[in-house]
């Protein structure tokens, strides 16, 4: 009988070793696993999510819209979380596909391509990384999305509307003896080229005339200003980055030869043209910023469709003005932003 509770004994201190020592092993196997979870969400903390930004030329629209785009991922709650790459293509389309091939081989989290020809090229590069565009004035027409309202794949962003209709009747109002207008644009910018059909198509639903001059780049722009010279009354040159970037020279000329330019952008009232109904691209950076972070907390592109920027203000260059010896009516231009 003793034998029989000494044995019973030494079992259950047995049961009771081996149960300690399970109990302890697993303690310290969820403590390691605990302490593999935190390092994992430390190092999702602090690693970067990293945002290719390339911008296709050089004009101040386009500045602004990447400056106020970075203001808005920088002072975001993620905004310490993120770092921003930079890239300017010079005007040079193949400067731009070779800056996207670098953002798609450092496999960057975001893709913004500033102007419609560098989101083609971000589009055409990648299907994974997500991109959110700026400054791209006909989405559709671009081959970007298929529909305003359906974002089903890698791209959106944010799109600015030129009033087309609106420049024209800010023309007849404040150049009322304009019959003949001068139309410049770069075959190859989408955008350029679409503006310019409706301008042609406002035109010609109002017994208004019109003379092209195409160019293919910056350096063609003072022959093909020379070539409408005693033909128009006024130039029409839409948001085409081409002549933006060159505004100064077709200011000049135009003043000499005393025709008015309206222009599709405010950069380029800015940079001597007469008048303009523009959006401001601060806002829009700033929609872009925006955006760009929702994406990057975690909500779908999907769920973010192509927004349109359409705040417009009359905008007129005082010293084009002058210089072009039009009188205007104090009243009619009140409320105009004016640049000086």
């Amino acid at each position: 009988m003793k034998k029989l509770m000494a044995l019973l004994i030494s079992a259950a201190m047995i049961t009771t070793l081996f149960t300690g020592c399970s109990t302890k092993a697993e303690s310290a196997e969820t403590k390691t696993e605990t302490n593999n979870q935190a390092a994992v969400t430390e190092t999702a903390k602090t690693e970067k999510l990293r945002v290719g930004i390339v911008q296709a030329v050089n004009h101040p629209s386009l500045d602004e819209i990447r400056e106020y785009a970075i203001k808005g991922l920088e002072e975001s709650d993620i905004g310490e979380n993120i770092e921003i790459i930079y890239k300017d293509a010079q005007g040079d389309p193949a400067n731009v596909n070779t800056i996207i091939s670098q953002f798609v081989g450092d496999e960057v989290d975001m893709i913004i391509p500033i102007a419609t020809g560098a989101a083609q090229s971000a589009a055409a590069a990648t299907k994974n990384i997500p991109i959110v565009f700026a400054a791209v004035s006909y989405p559709v027409k671009a081959g970007l999305v298929e529909d305003m309202n359906v974002t089903d794949k890698n791209i959106t962003g944010v799109s600015n509307a030129i009033a087309i209709e609106d420049i024209f009747k800010l023309s007849q109002k404040l150049t009322p003896k304009v019959k003949t207008y001068g139309f410049i644009y770069n075959t190859s910018e989408v955008n350029a080229v679409a503006s310019t059909e409706r301008a042609k198509a406002y035109c010609d639903e109002n017994g208004l005339k019109y003379v092209e001059a195409t160019i293919t780049n910056s350096s063609d722009l003072l022959q093909a200003a020379q070539s409408l010279m005693g033909k128009v009354d006024a130039i029409f040159v839409p948001n085409d980055n081409t002549i933006a970037s060159a505004m100064p020279v077709l200011s000049a000329e135009a003043i000499k030869a005393g025709i008015p330019v309206y222009t599709g952008a405010d950069s380029m009232v800015i940079d001597g043209g007469f008048a303009t109904v523009g959006i401001d691209y601060k806002v829009l950076g700033r929609q872009v910023g925006d955006m760009a972070v929702r994406i990057l907390e975690g909500q779908s592109i999907a769920d973010n469709h192509v927004e349109v920027i359409n705040q417009y203000s009359n905008i007129i260059n005082m010293t084009t003005a002058k210089a072009l010896g039009l009188e205007l009516d104090q009243e009619t231009i009140k409320d105009f932003k004016i640049i000086e």
